[in-house]
């Protein structure tokens, strides 16, 4: 079965939408992908990284929080003069934590002194040393604090107490990079959690870092699951899936309907075709008439607007139009010389005939009334009712137009078919008198363009 316009529109919006909606999807894949790739800096200094009362709302924050030490150590200073300098130990927990719904994937921390500081030790990740020196900056990285040896680097070192501290001066900075092994698992920081890198180092008594600033940079790991276009894509995709079952269940149901509906109408024109037939059979002059009648009735009310089931209703009102033949006795029926007024009058009762045979007809809207009034005149002047414009059935209307063009195209016992020109000018002279003339107007234009 072909494909009819409505179903090739739906295939159209439902692949149309489903591309629509996996690029939807598409969108929501690369935004979270390029979400994770952006990596974020946001710097910190003052309250806000030294007090635990002051609370910040960005989306990772961290604090650096220290905690003195009763450790102190004597450093000694020769550069001009013997100096003996008190310093202090004090462990600083860099305290980070994500305060979002996305995990975070990896961090650093970079801590800028604004004075001078010895690193003694750190645990867990690795420190990125940026140390600057004569003749520009050295860099190199620890993997850890605790096992650092002087002889492996080149850093600015104090030893004291057997102990070797890295000497970190104003404008100085390290990055902390964390540990993701199973035991530290400093990274992934995972929603709403926190993890506390800390490093011990020894500055001035009575001085601390709070002038220095430290920037914290970072990157997410968004799940796809946590953007909102992901879920209106999926939302959409559960929608099309429900709509596209709807559709098939519908479309299989309207598909059996259609074919009984088509088996049905075969049943009914067979049937129709058959009865008019033996009407038809009735005067071999006029055999095919209400299959031509019909026919051009139905391309005259198609060119009036009408389509669809209701074409077909029409077609079958117009193939019955003259079945009250079918007791008009043959010999009036196939007289060839003129009728008698009596004769004519037994001719005339077809149209009563067959409205009343056609009146128990009920599963066809109005049936009876092509058959009842087709010979019904524009003017009033016609039978069996004399009515009169549009007073007149409609569809009688268009079968007396359909009705007279067939018997004057065709040959008759009493004369011959006319020519095209003649009903042309028959039909011109009898608009309004015997037709409907917008109904004769639609058939002079079919008959002229040959469509008729």
């Amino acid at each position: 079965m072909r494909r009819s316009k409505r179903e090739n529109t739906a295939i159209i919006i439902f692949v149309s939408s489903l591309i629509l909606i996996l690029l939807i999807c598409a969108m929501s894949i690369m935004r979270t992908n390029e979400y994770n790739r952006e990596v974020h800096y946001e710097l910190f200094s003052g309250d806000e990284l030294y007090s635990e009362e002051v609370e910040s709302e960005k989306e990772v924050t961290i604090k650096a929080i220290p905690r003195s030490n009763t450790w102190t150590k004597i450093f000694e200073s020769d550069s001009n003069r013997y100096v003996e300098k008190t310093y202090r130990a004090f462990t600083y927990d860099f305290s980070v934590s994500n305060n979002t719904g996305d995990s975070v994937s990896d961090f650093k921390i970079k801590v800028m002194f604004d004075k001078e500081a010895y690193l003694m030790s750190a645990w867990n990740g690795s420190l990125e040393i940026h140390q600057s020196m004569t003749g520009g900056e050295y860099v190199a990285t620890i993997p850890d604090l605790r096992e650092f040896k002087k002889e492996d680097y080149s850093f600015d070192t104090y030893t004291i107490d057997g102990e070797t501290l890295i000497k970190m001066k104003q404008g100085d900075y390290l990055i902390y990079i964390p540990c993701a092994n199973v035991s530290a698992l400093e990274v992934p920081i995972e929603a709403y959690e926190g993890t506390v890198p800390g490093i011990i180092m020894y500055i001035a008594d009575g001085e601390d870092l709070t002038g220095s600033d430290v920037e914290l940079q970072y990157t997410f790991h968004r799940l796809i699951i946590s953007d909102r276009w992901f879920w209106i894509s999926m939302t959409a995709l559960l929608a099309w899936f429900v709509a596209l079952t709807i559709y098939v269940i519908t479309s299989l149901q309207i598909r059996k309907y259609k074919l009984r509906h088509e088996r049905d109408n075969e049943i009914i024109m067979e049937s129709i075709e058959t009865f008019t037939g033996f009407i038809d059979a009735k005067d071999p002059y006029t055999n095919g008439h209400s299959n031509r009648v019909a026919e051009y009735t139905k391309r005259i009310a198609s060119e009036m607007g009408y389509s669809g089931e209701e074409l077909d209703r029409i077609y079958y009102i117009a193939l019955l139009h003259d079945c009250g033949k079918i007791g008009v006795p043959d010999n009036i029926l196939g007289k060839p010389a003129k009728l008698t007024e009596d004769e004519f009058e037994v001719i005339k009762s077809h149209t009563v005939c067959g409205g009343e045979i056609l009146s128990s007809f009920k599963s066809l809207k109005d049936v009876g009334e092509g058959a009842l009034y087709h010979h019904e005149r524009y003017d009033g002047n016609g039978y069996p009712e004399g009515r009169a414009g549009e007073d007149i059935p409609l569809i009688a209307r268009m079968i007396c137009v359909a009705d007279s063009y067939d018997a004057m195209n065709s040959d008759r016992v009493y004369r011959k078919r006319l020519s095209k020109e003649k009903i042309i000018e028959e039909i011109t002279e009898c608009k309004g008198k015997q037709f409907d003339p917008k109904i004769a107007d639609i058939a002079l234009r079919l008959i002229k363009e040959g469509k008729i």
